[in-house]
């Protein structure tokens, strides 16, 4: 099984530059992309960013120039720096980890969410 662990949340004053960090353990392919998704109250889980095994990297239009994803594939880790931050950037941020290995098989997994709520 895999397990991802979340930290780095809190709260933080409006322009603020907080780095979340996700550990992952277990079983995990070592072609994956790794993520970071948010859900704020009364809507859906949206994709902040995510970057795959080869280092390429994608981004929500909401954050681009502002947060930055990196990852460490040695420590199964993620890193989400967020700078610049808005009350609109105010969610429960959740690690993703996803791969496939063909003939259907897709391997997804979440973490347990860090809320970051930004403070005008």
């Amino acid at each position: 099984q895999v397990q991802l662990v979340e930290s780095g949340g809190g709260l933080v004053q409006a322009g603020g530059s907080p780095r979340l960090s996700c550990a992952a353990s277990g079983s995990i392919f070592r072609v994956n992309t790794m993520g970071w998704y948010r859900q704020a109250p009364g809507k859906q889980r949206e994709l902040v960013a995510a970057i795959t095994s080869g280092g390429s990297a994608n981004y929500a239009d909401s954050v681009k120039g502002r947060f930055t994803i990196s990852r460490d594939s040695a420590k199964n880790s993620v890193y989400l720096q967020m700078n610049t931050l808005k009350p609109e950037d105010t969610a429960v941020y959740y690690c993703n980890v996803h791969w496939s290995l063909g003939w259907g098989r897709v391997y997804d997994y979440w973490g347990q969410g860090t809320q970051v709520t930004v403070s005008s």
